[in-house]
């Protein structure tokens, strides 16, 4: 005779127990009802009842009996604090979480969220947050920075800290909103500012020290020589001596030229030009091996603007001017370093001027980060109209900021719209056009072009439009440049 289990003899630990055979049971794929003795009542003699009641009464046990109980080290966080910025609106999250998702790496998140900085919004937090150690977030994300800093560290509330960073509360700033505000009284004050990296600069470790030093390239003055100098002589770090070189030199204070120089004037020579209005041009002798190839690039990789031009009996600008372009691009990439490292801001301005008329537009991508908005604005648009470059080199120009008005009309627009017009046009085709595009745009160009490419055969939904569809319907509240 079978022996029957009362109901209230039936331990919850015996139920609990055998509660890993039934879930077992169930995940692959088998009936479970004989691996719960202790409800054979309950189940009844139909097989499919049987697992049905069983998963009822199973749920009801761990429901009412079995308590998650949270690990020990759970803390609880201080809110996300508020940007001050205002979120995007809730209408267009999703289309900004597809975009998110679409982008194949950090570089083409990052364009989106300088987008968005740059017309005036934030992402949701749900949506996206940069890391601590997120040094190419917009600015008005240091706060979320440092949230994830303190809250990495195990702190339970952020520092305190004022608008005004001084000597005095420097420690009470993590270093997301130290940077914003040395940034901010840089601008204001910028002697204040290098005195307050002068007295804190030394506490600091290298990586931290390389990026506070990267600060002072706005409003880069003579009055930054000798801490700059002070850094080269005295500094530890490899990397921060090369950037306070690097800045010297762009103060007109390059090192002193040596053999080296001499050996790199040898591959390049000055000849005059022109009856009647004569002019100087830099000729470039064309190395005959690899390895003078590789050591020409040494040598431009070694030195600065200034020590290059004086070897060769030039001022910085006029070797710029007579610069032979686009007959040795090693050699015009090697020259563009130097004028975007060591530089001074009008002789990066000349030569991204020089540059755009000798159509060689691309070359401007490297002295672009340097280029006020505006600046970078107009040489991206006088390369879409005056030289046919592409959506993304035009974009790479322009940077977040850029507004253009009526793109699609530029050649690479027309371009694009007969692409996409082919019979054998692909629904992958010019995703990364269609995509800086809409990084591109005015709001009403976005507008405007999606009519246009719509009208050129596109659907209403293609995931191609997203950055253009995000663009039309975002007011645009950032500051123009």
């Amino acid at each position: 005779m079978t022996e029957i289990i009362e109901p209230d003899a039936i331990k919850p630990e015996a139920i609990f127990d055998a509660m890993g055979a039934v879930v077992t049971r169930w995940t692959m794929g088998a009936a479970a009802a004989s691996a719960a003795s202790f409800w054979r009542a309950e189940l009844g003699d139909d097989p499919v009842e049987a697992e049905l009641r069983l998963l009822a009464l199973s749920s009801q046990f761990l429901d009412a009996t079995v308590m998650t109980e949270p690990p020990s080290a759970l803390r609880v966080l201080p809110d996300i604090p508020a940007l001050a910025l205002p979120i995007v609106p809730e209408t267009l999250r999703p289309l900004v979480r597809r975009i998110l998702a679409a982008g194949k790496d950090a570089a083409s998140r990052a364009e989106l969220v300088h987008f968005l900085a740059a017309r005036g919004w934030t992402t949701h937090p749900a949506d996206w947050m940069p890391d601590a150690s997120d040094e190419d977030a917009p600015d008005v994300y240091a706060a979320w920075r440092d949230w994830a800093a303190f809250a990495a560290a195990g702190e339970l509330t952020p520092r305190q800290s004022s608008d005004q960073l001084t000597q005095g509360n420097w420690d009470d700033f993590w270093p997301a909103a130290r940077k914003a505000a040395l940034i901010g009284l840089r601008r204001r004050d910028p002697s204040a500012a290098r005195a307050l990296l002068e007295a804190k600069f030394g506490g600091e470790n290298a990586d931290a020290r390389l990026r506070l030093l990267s600060l002072l390239s706005e409003r880069l003055s003579s009055d930054d020589v000798a801490f700059l100098e002070s850094l080269i002589a005295n500094d530890r770090a490899p990397k921060v001596k090369a950037l306070a070189t690097s800045m010297l030199a762009r103060l007109g204070r390059g090192p002193a030229a040596g053999e080296d120089i001499a050996e790199l004037a040898g591959f390049f020579s000055v000849k005059t030009k022109g009856l009647l209005r004569r002019s100087r041009v830099v000729q470039i002798e064309t190395p005959k091996t690899p390895a003078q190839w590789q050591r020409r690039k040494a040598l431009l990789d070694g030195t600065d603007l200034t020590s290059f031009a004086s070897a060769l009996g030039l001022a910085p600008q006029d070797l710029i001017a007579a610069w032979d372009w686009n007959v040795d691009p090693a050699a015009d990439a090697g020259l563009i370093r130097l004028i975007s490292e060591t530089g001074t801001d009008a002789q990066l301005a000349q030569a991204a001027g020089i540059i755009s008329e000798h159509d060689a537009t691309g070359l401007i991508v490297a002295l672009a980060p340097r280029l006020a908005p505006a600046e970078r604005t107009r040489f991206a648009a006088a390369g879409l109209r005056a030289h046919g470059i592409g959506f993304e080199m035009a974009q790479l120009i322009a940077g977040p900021a850029a507004r253009l008005d009526d793109p699609l009309s530029a050649p690479a627009g027309t371009k694009l719209l007969a692409e996409l017009r082919r019979d054998d046009a692909k629904p992958s085709d010019y995703a990364a056009e269609l995509h800086a595009l809409g990084l591109l745009a005015t709001q009403t160009a976005a507008r405007l072009a999606l009519q246009g490419l719509t009208s050129a055969g596109l659907l209403q939904g293609d995931p191609r439009l997203d950055m253009l569809r995000l663009n039309a319907a975002l007011d645009d509240k950032g500051e123009k440049p």
